[in-house]
């Protein structure tokens, strides 16, 4: 996969939670590089940030959940993807915090409302994911994945509306139980076997719909998972499911094909995406600008791309160029 040079200067002149990403899975470039970069995201730019709005009690925008996007579970959703180290004080806080406030005893799950008698699937994935990516030392992180397990659906995904009759998984619900369990069996990888069981059948799921078609139809779900914001927040899409893909290392599958179809038609001139406005609700500030060229997005893709054509165990008949075929499009 060829990179411009151009391209590559831009990315690298961004975040330092740009940088670090592009040195370790673009350029493969040793800890001695990256860690230098990903060691001063709390102390520049985005990460800086969204750490100077944290309360004085831990979490951010006085609240555990809402409001949305400025509560303690979504800014802390932020901070894993931009790479805040493990260790980081206010992380930990903010963990603590997510865990006291939201820990339902009675399933072993994340409920933070009082009016639910039951804990609520795609919010206990999304904070197991940042619990385990910050190593939080507490033995209720064991049960956030145990109760995910138990929650899976027959069709292999998980809903968070299955308590009120829904039988069908949920795309939403699904990309936060599986980056969750990643997260986790990366921090605990004793608890491989049964965690790896439990994704594959999450996989099939995805794969059974090409990642965004309706698998009777064949038709797009929601047009919305065709577009990419960053940060997603509790949204599905396209390139947020690659990106969870290849961080899993997966093998290569014929359905993926289409999906990375879209992503490579999706990019401007030079290999550069473009940023896409998220959902509505209030914010710190904006990372990316709709419609400008994104270097979250460019990152993302690129090394979806990479290990789409790096992937060890399927022939070159799967292999895609990263080039379009119409390469008019300007920023």
């Amino acid at each position: 996969m060829q990179i411009q040079q151009e391209t590559l200067e831009w990315l690298l002149s961004g975040d330092p939670s740009i940088r670090w990403q592009i040195k370790r899975d673009i350029l493969e470039q040793g800890p001695d590089e990256f860690l230098i970069e990903r060691n001063l995201i709390p102390h520049e730019g985005w990460g800086k940030q969204l750490l100077s709005h944290q309360d004085p009690s831990g979490t951010w925008g006085g609240g555990l959940y809402s409001p949305k996007w400025i509560s303690t579970t979504y800014t802390m959703l932020v901070l894993r993807r931009l790479g805040l180290p493990q260790d980081v004080i206010p992380a930990q806080l903010g963990c603590k915090q997510l865990l006291e406030g939201g820990f339902y005893e009675p399933d072993g799950g994340i409920n933070f409302s009082v009016s639910y008698q039951y804990s609520e699937t795609c919010i206990t994935g999304m904070v197991l994911s940042i619990l385990a990516h910050f190593h939080y030392p507490d033995s209720r992180v064991h049960r956030l994945a145990d109760h995910l397990l138990t929650q899976q659906m027959p069709d292999g995904g998980w809903n968070c509306r299955s308590f009120k009759g829904d039988t069908h998984s949920s795309f939403h619900t699904t990309i936060s139980a599986l980056e969750g369990l990643l997260a986790y069996q990366i921090t605990y990888p004793e608890n491989q076997k049964i965690i790896t069981s439990a994704r594959n059948r999450a996989h099939e799921f995805l794969l059974k719909h090409k990642l965004y078609r309706s698998h009777r139809t064949g038709e797009i779900v929601d047009q919305r998972m065709t577009r990419f914001p960053f940060p997603p927040r509790w949204y599905y899409d396209v390139l947020r499911a690659l990106d969870y893909f290849q961080a899993a290392e997966a093998e290569k599958d014929e359905r993926f094909r289409d999906a990375i179809q879209l992503l490579i038609k999706k990019q401007n001139k030079n290999h550069i995406w473009p940023a896409y406005r998220g959902p509505s609700g209030r914010v710190y500030f904006d990372i990316e600008q709709a419609g400008k060229p994104s270097r979250f997005n460019t990152l993302r893709a690129l090394r979806v791309l990479k290990w789409w054509n790096n992937t060890h165990n399927a022939g070159s008949s799967l292999d895609l160029d990263i080039r379009r075929e119409d390469q008019n499009n300007s920023y």
